[in-house]
């Protein structure tokens, strides 16, 4: 069943946009943690003190040693911008999801959903943040939930988002995947994640992608997407 939603919450929803007098309005997630428990689809990440743990905090070190001021910013930018907009790079300029409303809905639907499973997973994993065991780490930013780390949120999201947008735009779908990528890959840059918190994202992200598409009001949703991308002129005509 479909869910109206006024434009100006559906927006906020999707661009990230908070407000007292909306903060309540939101999407409900579509994945129950019995259709999607991270718990049963994940590994558990690297026990502390592990070869890998410490390959990991390796590559971190390494990463910052030689990463350029232009490379942090973007690294920044991109970890500031936690919602579809980061694919409009991939799909030009038309992709505007003011303008789009059954393509704001979708996507707002993808990352309600997807924040939801994410949560769940790092509520059961508590991984501590890098920058949370070695402080002396120039991370971008350290703040918020210092055992969140895994599995990455925005990697998550942005497979999540990237699966279904190659599903709705498939001529594109490598460099939607590409964008993806990444976008994860900014999370290494900036020392919020380790290699393995946005190796999980990324799996836990398309999964997300696909347990939603089998789901006959997502597919509706989706359905009215494609055929305004379509008559957007950003994805092939239908038919």
């Amino acid at each position: 069943m479909r869910v109206p939603m006024p434009g100006v919450i559906l927006l906020a929803l999707v661009l990230g946009v908070s407000s007292p007098a909306i903060a309540k309005e939101t999407v409900p997630p579509m994945l129950s943690a019995v259709q999607l428990d991270p718990a049963l689809v994940l590994p558990p990440p690297p026990l502390p003190g592990s070869v890998q743990a410490s390959a990991e905090f390796a590559e971190l070190h390494a990463i910052e040693a030689v990463r350029t001021p232009e490379e942090e910013a973007d690294a920044r930018a991109d970890g500031d911008t936690k919602n579809a907009t980061i694919f409009a790079v991939v799909l030009g300029p038309h992709f505007d999801l003011a303008a789009l409303p059954a393509t704001a809905r979708l996507v707002g639907i993808v990352r309600a959903s997807e924040k939801d499973v994410v949560d769940r997973g790092k509520a059961y994993f508590k991984r501590a943040r890098p920058y949370a065991i070695e402080p002396a780490l120039k991370s971008c930013k350290a703040g918020g939930d210092p055992g969140s780390s895994y599995p990455s949120g925005h990697t998550t999201m942005a497979f999540a988002m990237g699966a279904t947008l190659a599903r709705l735009v498939p001529a594109k779908a490598d460099a939607l995947l590409a964008r993806a990528a990444r976008y994860g890959q900014s999370r290494i840059v900036c020392e919020q994640h380790f290699r393995s918190d946005v190796s999980a994202g990324q799996t836990l992200g398309t999964l997300v992608a696909e347990r939603l598409m089998a789901l006959p009001d997502f597919r509706v949703a989706f359905d009215d997407a494609q055929r305004e991308l379509a008559n957007a002129g950003i994805a092939a005509p239908i038919g």
